[in-house]
C-alpha cells in the first residue's frame, strides 16, 4: 500500500504525512504513546483514516477514462504482493507451530489464504497490520465503480460524493453502537466506515488545498482547541477500524476526530517540509509504507525471539514469560520494565521491513539485468 506512488512529481508534504503516519501505526502497535502529543491525538482515533485520506487524495478523476487498466494496477501494487507474503506468512505461521512450540496462526488453507483476508485479515497474525490492504483495494474499486455510475447519472459532484459518503459512514457507525456489524457484517462495515475517509483525501485535493492557507499559530490553536474540547466531552476516542467497534461517543463523533487528527498531521508535515524533503531516510519509509505494514509485527517477533533467547540461555530477563511469547502475539515484553524500550520495537518496526524492501528491491533489480 504504497501511499505515495507517483515516482515523479513527488509531493514532498504527503510523503512526510506517509512517513509519519507509518510510524503511528508501528507506534500504536506497540503500544508506545510517543506520537500522541500527550495522549491528545490518541492513535486510534485517526491513524487508519489518515492513510484512507492520503490514498484518496492521490485519486486521479482521469483513471475512469480507463477503468480496467485502473483495476490492474491497484491489483498488481496492492492484491499480488499481499497474497505472496500472505503465503509466506502462513507457512512461516506452520513451521512455528510445528517446530518451535507456537500457537499462533491458522492453518494454510484456500480460505486463509485467499478469502479470510478480505474478511478479516488476521488469519496467520504474524502480518494482521496488512488487513488494511485488501481493505484499500475494496474501497478503490468502490470509489471508482461508484464515481463512474454518478458520472452518467450527471451527479459526479465532490460536495454530494462526500456527504453522500459521510451519511452512509455514519449510518454505518450507528449500527456498530447498537451491535449490528458482527460477523461477515464487519467487512462491508469496515469498507463503508473509511470510505468517507479515502472522499475526504480527493476533497481536500480538489477543493480545499488552494484555500489552505491559514497562518500555523491560528490553524493549531483552532485544531488543538478542538481536540481538547473533544477529549474534556467525550468517553475515550479512540475506536477500532478494523473490527468496527468501540464508539463510545455516537456516530458522528469518530469523523470528527478523523477530521481533527488528518488536519493537525497534515499542517505538521507541510511545516517539516522545507526540513525533510530532502531526507532520504523520510522519503523512503514514504514511498515504502506498504513494506512497513506487511511486516513490522514479524519485526517485533523477530525482537522478542532474541530476548527469549537471551532469557532461555542466560540469567538475565528471568521475568519473560514463555507462554505469552508463544501463544499472544500482542505480548511485548520490556526490559527492566522500561517503558523506553518500546523504542526499540519502534526502530526494528521501522528499520527492518525497510531493510528487507530495500535488499528484495535490489536483487529484482539485478535479475532484470541478467541475460536471457
Amino acid at each position: 500500500m504504497n501511499t505515495v506512488e507517483q515516482k515523479t512529481n513527488y509531493n514532498a508534504a504527503f510523503g512526510i504525512l506517509s512517513a509519519l503516519a507509518m510510524v503511528m501505526i508501528v507506534a500504536g502497535h506497540a503500544d508506545y504513546n510517543i506520537m500522541t502529543v500527550g495522549d491528545l491525538f490518541p492513535y486510534y482515533s485517526f491513524h487508519v483514516p489518515l492513510f484512507m485520506f492520503i490514498s484518496g487524495y492521490f485519486y486521479r478523476r482521469q483513471e475512469e477514462e480507463a477503468p480496467f487498466a485502473y483495476l490492474k494496477k491497484k491489483v498488481r501494487r496492492l492484491l499480488l504482493p499481499y497474497f505472496i507474503w500472505n503465503l509466506v506468512y502462513g507457512l512461516i505461521a506452520w513451521a512455528l507451530r510445528a517446530g518451535a512450540g507456537f500457537a499462533l496462526g491458522e492453518p494454510v488453507t484456500l480460505m486463509s489464504l485467499f478469502l479470510e483476508p478480505f474478511y478479516h485479515g488476521y488469519q496467520y497474525l504474524y502480518n494482521f497490520a496488512a488487513w488494511f490492504v485488501p481493505v484499500l483495494f475494496l474501497v478503490e474499486t468502490l470509489n471508482l465503480g461508484m464515481r463512474l455510475l454518478l458520472k452518467k447519472l450527471r451527479l459526479d459532484h465532490e460536495w454530494l460524493i462526500l456527504a453522500g459518503s459521510l451519511l452512509v459512514g455514519i449510518t454505518v457507525v450507528y449500527f456498530a453502537i447498537g451491535g449490528h456489524v458482527w460477523g461477515w457484517y464487519k467487512m462491508p462495515g469496515r469498507i463503508l466506515f473509511l470510505y468517507p475517509c479515502f472522499q475526504m483525501g480527493q476533497f481536500y485535493f480538489q477543493k480545499l488545498e488552494k484555500h489552505d492557507t491559514l497562518g500555523n499559530l491560528p490553524y493549531f490553536a483552532i485544531v488543538i482547541g478542538v481536540q481538547v474540547v473533544l477529549q474534556l466531552t467525550c468517553g475515550g476516542l479512540a475506536y477500532s477500524s478494523v473490527w468496527c467497534t468501540g464508539f463510545a461517543n455516537g456516530p458522528v463523533i469518530p469523523y470528527v476526530t478523523v477530521v481533527s487528527g488528518v488536519a493537525f498531521w497534515l499542517r505538521v508535515a507541510k511545516v517539516l517540509t522545507p526540513a525533510l524533503q530532502k531526507s532520504r531516510a523520510v522519503t523512503y519509509l514514504g514511498r515504502n509504507t506498504y513494506a512497513v505494514m506487511m511486516h513490522h509485527i514479524m519485526a517485533f517477533m523477530l525482537v522478542k525471539m532474541v530476548i527469549a533467547g537471551v532469557a532461555a540461555h542466560t540469567g538475565l530477563c528471568a521475568d519473560f514469560d514463555f507462554e505469552q511469547f508463544h501463544s499472544n502475539i500482542d505480548y511485548y515484553y520490556l526490559v527492566g520494565g522500561a517503558e523506553a524500550f518500546k523504542m526499540v520495537y519502534l526502530a526494528a518496526g521501522l528499520v527492518l521491513p525497510l531493510a528487507l524492501q530495500y535488499w528484495l528491491s535490489r536483487g529484482l533489480r539485478l535479475v532484470r539485468k541478467l541475460p536471457e
